[in-house]
Protein backbone atom coordinates (compact mmCIF):
# COMPACT_ATOMS: atom_id res chain seq x y z
CA UNK A 1 0.00 0.00 0.00
CA UNK A 2 1.24 3.76 -1.13
CA UNK A 3 2.20 5.70 2.03
CA UNK A 4 0.24 8.59 0.58
CA UNK A 5 -3.10 6.70 0.85
CA UNK A 6 -5.38 7.38 3.47
CA UNK A 7 -6.34 4.52 5.28
CA UNK A 8 -8.84 4.49 8.77
CA UNK A 9 -9.41 1.84 11.40
CA UNK A 10 -12.31 0.76 13.21
CA UNK A 11 -13.25 -1.85 16.28
CA UNK A 12 -16.71 -2.47 14.87
CA UNK A 13 -18.11 -1.15 18.09
CA UNK A 14 -22.15 0.55 17.52
CA UNK A 15 -20.86 3.87 18.36
CA UNK A 16 -18.44 4.35 15.35
CA UNK A 17 -21.28 4.13 12.60
CA UNK A 18 -24.01 6.18 15.02
CA UNK A 19 -21.05 8.80 15.26
CA UNK A 20 -19.53 8.61 12.08
CA UNK A 21 -15.88 8.74 13.46
CA UNK A 22 -13.26 6.09 13.10
CA UNK A 23 -10.91 5.38 15.35
CA UNK A 24 -7.54 6.20 13.62
CA UNK A 25 -6.91 7.85 10.16
CA UNK A 26 -4.00 7.26 8.10
CA UNK A 27 -2.85 10.23 5.92
CA UNK A 28 1.28 9.54 4.20
CA UNK A 29 3.36 8.29 7.08
CA UNK A 30 1.03 9.73 9.84
CA UNK A 31 -1.44 7.77 11.82
CA UNK A 32 -3.94 9.89 13.71
CA UNK A 33 -5.96 8.14 16.81
CA UNK A 34 -9.24 9.04 18.52
CA UNK A 35 -9.39 8.94 21.85
CA UNK A 36 -9.35 5.52 23.47
CA UNK A 37 -11.01 4.03 26.50
CA UNK A 38 -12.04 1.52 28.43
CA UNK A 39 -14.30 -1.02 26.49
CA UNK A 40 -14.14 -4.49 25.06
CA UNK A 41 -14.70 -5.25 21.37
CA UNK A 42 -18.03 -6.14 22.09
CA UNK A 43 -18.39 -2.48 23.50
CA UNK A 44 -19.16 -3.37 26.73
CA UNK A 45 -17.42 -0.72 29.69
CA UNK A 46 -14.37 -2.48 31.75
CA UNK A 47 -13.38 -1.08 35.10
CA UNK A 48 -15.82 1.37 36.43
CA UNK A 49 -14.36 2.96 39.35
CA UNK A 50 -10.94 1.52 38.82
CA UNK A 51 -8.37 3.68 36.88
CA UNK A 52 -5.37 0.88 36.88
CA UNK A 53 -8.20 -1.52 35.39
CA UNK A 54 -9.01 1.31 32.90
CA UNK A 55 -6.04 2.73 32.32
CA UNK A 56 -4.90 -0.91 30.81
CA UNK A 57 -7.96 -1.85 28.95
CA UNK A 58 -7.47 1.80 27.29
CA UNK A 59 -3.87 0.70 26.21
CA UNK A 60 -5.22 -2.37 24.81
CA UNK A 61 -7.42 -0.27 22.57
CA UNK A 62 -4.65 1.59 21.91
CA UNK A 63 -2.32 -1.23 20.70
CA UNK A 64 -5.75 -2.47 18.80
CA UNK A 65 -5.54 0.70 17.15
CA UNK A 66 -1.60 0.87 16.20
CA UNK A 67 -1.74 -3.20 14.65
CA UNK A 68 -4.02 -2.08 12.20
CA UNK A 69 -1.24 -0.43 10.66
CA UNK A 70 1.44 -2.66 11.47
CA UNK A 71 3.00 -0.22 14.20
CA UNK A 72 3.86 -0.57 17.79
CA UNK A 73 3.86 1.60 20.69
CA UNK A 74 6.91 2.42 20.03
CA UNK A 75 6.33 4.12 17.33
CA UNK A 76 4.02 6.69 18.69
CA UNK A 77 4.95 10.05 18.61
CA UNK A 78 2.23 12.31 20.78
CA UNK A 79 -0.04 11.19 23.46
CA UNK A 80 -2.58 13.25 25.55
CA UNK A 81 -4.41 11.72 28.28
CA UNK A 82 -7.63 13.06 29.42
CA UNK A 83 -8.18 12.44 33.28
CA UNK A 84 -11.10 12.73 35.29
CA UNK A 85 -9.71 13.86 38.98
CA UNK A 86 -6.30 13.91 37.88
CA UNK A 87 -5.03 14.93 41.80
CA UNK A 88 -6.36 11.64 42.29
CA UNK A 89 -5.91 9.33 39.28
CA UNK A 90 -2.89 10.92 37.57
CA UNK A 91 -0.15 8.79 39.79
CA UNK A 92 -1.67 5.52 39.54
CA UNK A 93 -2.57 6.71 35.66
CA UNK A 94 1.04 7.64 34.74
CA UNK A 95 2.52 4.18 36.61
CA UNK A 96 0.24 2.08 34.28
CA UNK A 97 1.70 4.38 31.12
CA UNK A 98 4.85 3.80 32.37
CA UNK A 99 5.34 0.24 32.19
CA UNK A 100 3.14 0.56 29.28
CA UNK A 101 5.99 2.58 27.23
CA UNK A 102 8.98 1.39 28.14
CA UNK A 103 11.92 3.29 27.72
CA UNK A 104 10.42 4.97 24.61
CA UNK A 105 9.26 8.61 25.61
CA UNK A 106 7.03 10.33 23.45
CA UNK A 107 5.51 13.81 23.62
CA UNK A 108 3.07 13.74 26.05
CA UNK A 109 0.05 16.38 27.76
CA UNK A 110 -1.92 15.00 30.25
CA UNK A 111 -5.56 16.99 30.97
CA UNK A 112 -7.67 17.12 33.61
CA UNK A 113 -11.17 17.19 32.56
CA UNK A 114 -14.68 17.48 34.16
CA UNK A 115 -16.17 14.76 32.32
CA UNK A 116 -15.41 12.49 29.16
CA UNK A 117 -18.29 11.09 26.87
CA UNK A 118 -19.34 8.25 29.18
CA UNK A 119 -20.22 8.57 33.04
CA UNK A 120 -18.00 5.64 34.25
CA UNK A 121 -14.96 6.71 32.28
CA UNK A 122 -12.16 8.14 33.57
CA UNK A 123 -9.32 8.55 31.24
CA UNK A 124 -9.23 8.59 27.21
CA UNK A 125 -6.30 8.22 25.24
CA UNK A 126 -5.31 9.90 21.80
CA UNK A 127 -1.84 9.95 19.88
CA UNK A 128 -0.35 10.20 16.62
CA UNK A 129 1.80 7.71 15.61
CA UNK A 130 4.14 7.69 12.25
CA UNK A 131 4.85 4.55 10.02
CA UNK A 132 8.66 3.71 9.67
Amino acid sequence: MSSTLSTTYHHGVEWEEANGVSQAYRVGGTVYIAGQFSHDMSGAFIGEGDIEAQTEQTLRNLDRVLAGFNVTRHQLAEVIVYLTHPQEHAARCIAVWKKYIGAHRPAGTLIGVTGLAFPHQLVEIRAVAHLP
